[in-house]
């Protein structure tokens, strides 16, 4: 039976939503309302941000999901149907650490998982806009599906991923990922691969991707091709599966592809990584996308193809949840995983998705009382130099739509991941490289206008 383009489209979006997935079975569907206040403000520092959360006294309900007693907001998730928990567990830590240190001002954060189940964004963000103050440290594959509805009911959204174009940089969106709309996320990096770590690569670029993340392949082939390099292959594969990886490979080595862009599931990757191996074929670097970061893509590839191709990613200017990191703020977060949910493993959506709830507790902390969403929105948008206490490399919240110019790489190895030598220039991360504001018309975001609305309607 030949798949439907609806289960092509999920088989990709899954895969380049975040890395990581464990099955554990259903979380809850509200955290953190539960915790009693334990310890002192001062246990609320994080990095280099101090008292993030503490005790009050709080009055009123000055908005939807805001008592005296609680803050309610939701946390967008596709636990149902990917089976991984990344969000919901960091909505779980985060409000558990931040409860036992007395809440926002006294209010007890409480986070309910919206579980789109990939197909479901639209109910999901429905039931949100009736009861949830904001969406906090979350995302799902399919976002673009209910993110005219999120705008309509000017639900602000602290995302911690964004994946479709039109949520991308949409309205009331205070996205911790650097990068906006209009700009290619990874310019910097393959930038530095092909003018600086491998130039002789520059000549012979590659590029396949799942068939239904087309615009996001054209972006790069644009990218490519505006700095000077040469893309000499260009190809899709069906997002469904591919039973045969070899004519692939075939064509990428009878083509005399130096660097290689994936973009779509890294299972299929490392089936084409073996074929090439098998081959004797092996390129100067291949970019798996940070979807791929985690244990999971180092098994499926094995250690003779981690030994043989050279597996380079971008982890977009944030920390890795590595044991070994000397970072405070990783291992803020890894102490807190192991005392609040010590069952489950932080990733990289983890520091994402803690940095996007720091960001919203320090926004509502700074609103005391007077916590309305058009207080957070605007207590959000004046930090220019957010890093979430050290999790990532500063981010102009002021400013969504600007190029990111920061960047560290991960090299793939039968070790594990490992930081590889891209010469970082501030602390852990290599910035000032290049942006490449994008030509092509690959869709535009959702604005406050396009739903008849402007931020005078925030309250």
């Amino acid at each position: 039976m030949r798949p439907t383009k609806a289960l092509t489209t999920l088989a990709v979006a899954t895969a380049l939503l975040a890395a990581g997935c464990a099955d554990r079975g259903d979380d809850s569907e509200s955290q953190g309302a539960a915790a009693t206040p334990t310890a002192t403000a001062a246990s609320a520092d994080f990095g280099d941000l101090k008292a993030v959360c503490g005790p009050g006294s709080p009055k009123g309900s000055p908005a939807q999901g805001v008592t005296e007693t609680e803050i309610r907001v939701g946390t967008m998730t596709d636990v149902g149907f990917t089976k991984n928990h990344e969000f919901p567990d960091a909505a779980k830590v985060f409000t558990s650490w931040c409860n036992d240190a007395g809440g926002i001002n006294g209010r007890k954060l409480v986070s309910n998982s919206r579980d789109a189940k990939m197909v479901e964004a639209r109910q999901r963000v429905a039931e949100s806009c009736r009861e949830d103050f904001a969406l906090v440290g979350g995302g799902n594959a399919l976002d673009n599906l209910g993110v005219r509805d999120r705008v309509s009911c000017l639900l602000p959204d602290f995302t911690a991923q964004v994946v479709k174009l039109e949520n991308e940089g949409s309205a009331l969106q205070l996205s911790v990922q650097a990068g906006g709309a209009s700009y290619l996320r990874n310019a910097a990096f393959y930038d530095w691969l092909i003018k600086e770590g491998y130039p002789q690569s520059a000549g012979a670029v590659g590029i396949i991707a799942g068939d239904t993340i087309k615009a996001s392949s054209d972006q790069r082939v644009e990218f490519i091709r505006a700095s000077g390099a040469n893309m000499i292959y260009s190809d899709l594969y069906p997002g469904a599966g591919v039973s045969n990886w070899t004519p692939y490979a075939q064509a990428i080595k009878e083509k005399g592809v130096k660097g290689l862009i994936f973009m779509g599931d890294f299972r299929s990757l490392g089936k084409l990584e073996q074929e090439l191996t098998n081959m004797n074929y092996k390129l100067d670097w291949i970019d798996p996308n940070v979807a791929a970061y985690g244990p999971s893509f180092l098994k499926e590839a094995g250690n003779q193809v981690l030994s043989a191709q050279n597996n380079l990613t971008d982890l977009g200017g944030f920390q890795a949840p590595d044991p070994a990191s000397t970072n405070p703020a990783v291992k803020k977060v890894l102490e807190l995983f192991a005392k609040y949910a010590p069952d489950s493993q932080p990733t990289l959506g983890t520091v994402k998705a803690f940095s996007s709830w720091l960001l919203f507790a320090k926004s509502a902390s700074a609103c005391g009382d007077n916590l309305t969403r058009k207080c957070v929105y605007e207590q959000a948008v004046k930090e220019t130099a957010w890093t979430g206490g050290g999790l990532q490399a500063p981010r102009d919240m002021s400013a969504q739509d600007t190029p990111a110019t920061c960047f560290n790489v991960v090299k793939a190895t039968p070790e594990g991941w490992k930081n590889a030598d891209f010469k970082p220039n501030q602390g852990d991360y290599r910035c000032g490289g290049a942006a490449h504001k994008l030509i092509g018309n690959y869709g535009k975001p959702v604005t406050l206008a396009d739903v008849g609305k402007t931020l005078e309607d925030l309250k």
